[in-house]
């Protein structure tokens, strides 16, 4: 049986909030797999990730153009965790992945896929950039896995190695 986009949100949110929370302020500045990101801008990007997919999920339209600084609030770990579980629920709304969302008219399901790629692949990034573990789950990389091939990074990539791939 295929998962619905809000179980396997659940589920790559369980993997990430770990990720996210264990961010010390002092790795804020640290440089990150995204080339264009330091750990700091990756979470601003992240955050604006989650928040506008709470839009789409209800048809709403979003603008990624402006990214606000998440991260100055003094408990952004824990609104990172309000705001991923307002993700789930967004998406766990029946009907939700019917139809089309999003100003390209994209398969409401496919937005969705969108939106848990970005939320696995980012919190590797994350976790490589600040040397923390994290292993997503199979379901998770059955659905996104094929697309996550194309994403640039490098498994290798270390803050302080090898020269990190682009992409975001």
């Amino acid at each position: 049986m295929t998962q619905t986009i809000g179980e396997l949100l659940e589920t790559a949110a369980d993997r990430a909030l770990p990720v996210v929370r264990g961010i010390d302020d002092g790795q804020l500045g640290g440089p990150t797999p995204c080339a264009e990101y330091d750990v700091r801008a990756l979470l601003n990007h992240l955050f604006l990730v989650v928040v506008n997919f709470q839009a789409l999920a209800a048809r709403k339209d979003v603008d990624f153009t402006q990214e606000p600084d998440f991260v100055a609030d003094g408990d952004w770990r824990g609104r990172f965790g309000d705001e991923t579980a307002r993700l789930v629920e967004a998406w766990s709304v029946p009907g939700v992945e019917e139809g089309t969302t999003g100003q390209m008219g994209l398969p409401a399901r496919t937005v969705g896929l969108m939106v848990l790629g970005d939320l696995t692949v980012h919190a590797w990034d994350l976790a490589r950039a600040t040397g923390t573990d994290f292993v997503p789950e199979r379901s998770v990389l059955d659905e996104v896995g094929p697309g996550l091939a194309v994403t640039g990074r490098d498994p290798g990539w270390t803050p302080g190695g090898t020269a990190g791939a682009t992409g975001s």
